[in-house]
């Protein structure tokens, strides 16, 4: 490149005041397209794939926890009349049901992620429908010795 060329390139730039920065390659005067929730930033599928196979990774996780609270309880027997044997079995199945649960939760979790990161749900109104009737669905017990009122 000749001297002269640079010196032209340099006019260019210099009569298109062009000193925006582009980020994502959008358009500097388009605004923000992004949602109000998510302050403009646009997300990608990829990381909304990527957080329903974390979530997804829960369930094999739990499924691991499952069978070794199985494993623990298999000694135990069936016999009843002994109380802290009582216990455990009734301990035992609680914390079954209750790891039941949160792996169905994990599971809607992440079709939910996958389905936003396959653009199925595009909206963020139909993400959070979704997610509200995750909530509804899988409402937690209250802890024990119930919630604190007023404090």
């Amino acid at each position: 490149m000749t001297w002269d060329e640079w010196q032209q390139i340099k006019a260019s730039v210099a009569e298109r005041h062009s000193t925006e920065m582009q980020l994502n390659e959008s358009p500097p005067d388009a605004g923000t397209s992004g949602s109000a929730v998510t302050g403009g930033v646009k997300s990608s599928k990829k990381a909304w794939l990527t957080a329903g196979e974390g979530v997804g990774s829960l369930r094999t996780t739990l499924g691991t926890a499952l069978r070794q609270l199985e494993e623990g309880q298999a000694g135990l027997g069936t016999p009843k009349g002994c109380s802290g044997a009582d216990a455990q079995r009734e301990v035992y199945g609680s914390w079954k049901r209750y790891l039941g649960n949160v792996s169905k939760r994990c599971g809607s979790l992440q079709s939910i992620l996958e389905q936003v990161g396959h653009d199925q749900l595009k909206t963020d109104e139909a993400v959070k429908a979704e997610i509200d009737v995750l909530q509804v669905q899988f409402t937690d017990t209250d802890a024990v010795g119930g919630r604190a009122k007023g404090r």
